[in-house]
């Protein structure tokens, strides 16, 4: 799920019809104090970050004068709040309250339902409410085809006792906040505290929206970076890999970085999984054997090679890591010769010089471990490939062995440089890159392993030069897998006269500034 900030949640909910307190969000002191003016009233400044419970980390504070909004701003713009910097405060009216309620909507994934939650008592969690007092809530599956009416929770809120002009007023709430949360394709959406003021009305005091990630592309105006669930804003490495999943539409490709700025001195290495449950297990045996991991990143579903090396790129972009570690269930049913090929690819560019042990378990295994073998003499590092057969523990065991041995060097990250064609190149476009050949080196050449490595006939041999045996079009349209075999066998057995651009935007400038920072 896709987190919102409370101000983009109480928009929504603004938008939708529901009343949200007057105010607006701020990034200065001084921003926070003309607020305030503006507002005429005493105050409250919020922190906004993705956590609850902002009051006991003094992240909720009052103010009375412009004045003191701009020295209390002082104070909570910068804080550190666990994995947050605060960038933004909501500076809101300071409401007079006298009753808060709880509203919320979730998706019941056991019902398949939408399930609407209504507590008589708010400010605290709803698990609590719901354990310490049963009497106080009530829930009701929504049907989808005829939604959340105002009548129909008009009929659930009178079970609680409400009537006359609250019961019309929270009825109208409670319905639009189910029309907020199917708009905008929400996995929850709650009001906590929904509150009645002194003057009897109903207001969201505060609010948590989360976005189901398989809908983020379909609500730019949210302004949602990223489509997963973090407690945090993402990192710089983060937003680059996310780029590659949202453009690729083959297989999955999740990074989560676990630190910014590995400490090799703290055993950190690159984790590469694939799958989730063989992936955890994986991650316990390098835990075990005293690593610590930089990032979790898992390439599954039967990605092609290129999303394979994209992902290689991105987790050899963390300085300070001491190995890279590549384990996933052992049964996967991903062609893992891809996997091979994409590893192999970014290890040769950035020429690492760090242990990396691949356990590559599934099908075609034999031929991923041929290809790391291979292609293992013209990489620095100490590189080992293993199969289904031999376990998360025992690679693990292979990789702190391997670590030591080569007396624990340290990755560096290296600058990549835009690939510049020789004049005259053949190329054409694939789906996320383009393939160059060298035709001027491919007269030199007789064997033509390219044509040969390139099992889907996408090339062949035309005047003694392989070019494309498919059009341009279906190239581009992905008949072209991007599985690199081509360009891996002319560097093993041809003239090196094929070079495949995978481009990662952002990578090469974020390297840059890696690099510069030492």
């Amino acid at each position: 799920m896709a987190r919102l900030f409370e101000y983009q949640g109480k928009q929504i909910l603004k938008e939708t019809g529901i009343k949200v307190p007057r105010g607006r969000v701020v990034e200065t002191p001084e921003e926070a104090a003309r607020a305030v003016e503006e507002l005429g009233t005493e105050a409250v400044l919020k922190i906004q970050v993705w956590l609850k419970g902002r009051a006991e980390m003094g992240g909720v504070r009052f103010v009375k004068t412009p004045e003191e909004a701009e020295r209390v701003a002082r104070e909570l713009l910068g804080m550190k709040v666990k994995n947050f910097v605060v960038e933004k405060l909501l500076v809101e009216e300071k409401l007079r309250i006298q009753r808060e309620l709880f509203a919320g909507v979730v998706i019941d994934d056991y019902a398949k339902k939408p399930l609407v939650v209504f507590s008589s008592m708010g400010g605290t969690g709803i698990e609590e409410i719901a354990r310490e007092h049963p009497e106080a809530l009530l829930t009701h599956h929504v049907d989808v085809l005829e939604g959340f009416p105002e009548y129909r929770a008009r009929g659930l809120l009178s079970r609680l006792g409400f009537k006359g002009k609250l019961l019309v007023k929270l009825s109208s709430t409670l319905s639009r906040l189910y029309q907020a949360f199917r708009k905008y394709d929400a996995r929850s959406a709650e009001i906590n505290p929904l509150v009645v003021t002194e003057e009897g009305e109903v207001y969201a005091a505060d609010t948590h929206i989360a976005v189901d990630d398989y809908a983020v592309y379909r609500h730019p105006e949210l302004g949602i970076e990223i489509a997963r669930e973090f407690d945090r804003p993402p990192t710089e490495l983060e937003k680059i890999a996310y780029k590659v999943e949202e453009n690729d539409y083959r297989g999955t490709f999740y990074f989560f970085q676990m630190v910014e700025r590995p400490n090799p001195e703290e055993n950190y290495i690159g984790f590469h999984g694939a799958g989730g449950g063989g992936s955890m297990m994986s991650m316990d045996a390098v835990l075990n054997r005293g690593f610590k991991i930089a990032n979790f990143t898992d390439t599954s579903g039967n990605p092609p090679a290129s999303k394979v090396y994209r992902a290689a790129k991105i987790i050899l972009s963390q300085p300070g890591i001491i190995g890279y570690f590549a384990s996933g269930s052992g049964v996967a049913s991903q062609e893992q010769f891809n996997s091979a090929r994409g590893l192999v690819k970014a290890f040769l560019e950035d020429q690492i010089e760090i242990p990396a042990v691949l356990r590559l378990g599934g099908n075609y295994e034999e031929k991923a471990i041929e290809i790391l073998e291979t292609f293992s003499k013209f990489i620095p590092g100490k590189i080992e490939g293993y199969g289904r057969d031999d376990s998360p523990e025992f690679c693990a065991d292979r990789l702190k062995e391997l670590v030591e041995k080569g007396g624990r060097k340290v990755h560096r990250v290296k600058p990549m440089t835009d690939y510049t064609p020789p004049e005259g190149a053949y190329s054409f476009k694939t789906l996320t890159g383009r393939v160059y050949i060298n035709h001027s080196l491919c007269a030199r050449c007789e064997a033509r392993p390219c044509v040969e490595a390139c099992t889907y006939g996408v090339l062949k041999v035309e005047e003694g030069k392989p070019v494309l045996a498919i059009s341009e079009e279906d190239a581009a349209k992905g008949k072209c897998t991007e599985c690199l075999a081509c360009e891996l066998a002319c560097y093993l057995e041809g003239e090196r006269a094929i070079h495949i651009d995978l481009p990662i935007p952002g990578l090469k400038e974020y390297r840059e500034k890696i690099i510069k920072e030492g």
